[in-house]
């Protein structure tokens, strides 16, 4: 597929196992994306179940213009004074066109790039961002709900990979809006109450 677009996922140490999966593999599987999963330096990762990733691409590699869509994927890595630094990167990407997302801790590199200044998101709790940031421009735009917010941006609480996956694929493909809501219908089904 020559016109086939491309997702970066970043994964740090300590990623959360369950806040990429379905927005990676659908992205591959059903839109035909090329997903390219992207480590600092590319360095081995171990997500939080002990999951070893080893074939990553160094993210500070990674030129702008090369992803239709970055998303940033949870660690406690990010609340730590070690959290890899990659608030002008984000700011660069976004700059050249990719859509960025982040979901539970990894909403924190996106408030700390300014990314979220005039723009709806959420998170994992206003004061939880806000004491994981040290404060940042566009708090007052924060919204408490269970599910991933866009605004220009993509953000998303750790307990929503599935509509994160959904926002993510519904901003990098409009013209796909039909097949991501029926995507998000399925994913729904899964919570409806049943008899058994």
């Amino acid at each position: 597929m020559p016109d086939a677009k491309t997702l970066g996922v970043l994964l740090v140490e300590g990623f959360a196992d369950w806040e990429y999966p379905l927005l990676a593999a659908s992205a591959r599987e059903w839109f035909g994306i090329d997903v390219r999963l992207l480590t600092p330096g590319a360095a081995p990762v171990t997500s939080i179940a002990g999951l070893r990733f080893a074939d990553g691409e160094a993210f500070e590699k990674a030129k702008a213009g090369t992803f239709d869509a970055l998303a940033v994927i949870g660690s406690d890595s990010w609340t730590g004074d070690d959290a890899p630094d990659i608030a002008e990167a984000l700011r660069v990407h976004r700059e050249a066109g990719a859509v960025i997302g982040g979901i539970c801790a990894g909403t924190v590199p996106l408030a700390r790039a300014g990314l979220f200044a005039g723009r709806a998101h959420t998170s994992n709790g206003r004061d939880w961002l806000l004491e994981a940031t040290g404060g940042y421009e566009g708090s007052e735009e924060y919204r408490e709900v269970p599910h991933a917010v866009a605004d220009g941006v993509i953000s998303a609480p750790g307990s929503a990979p599935g509509t994160f996956a959904c926002a993510m694929l519904a901003a990098m493909l409009p013209e796909a809006g039909e097949q991501v809501a029926g995507m998000r219908a399925m994913f729904a089904r899964e919570y409806e109450q049943g008899t058994n």
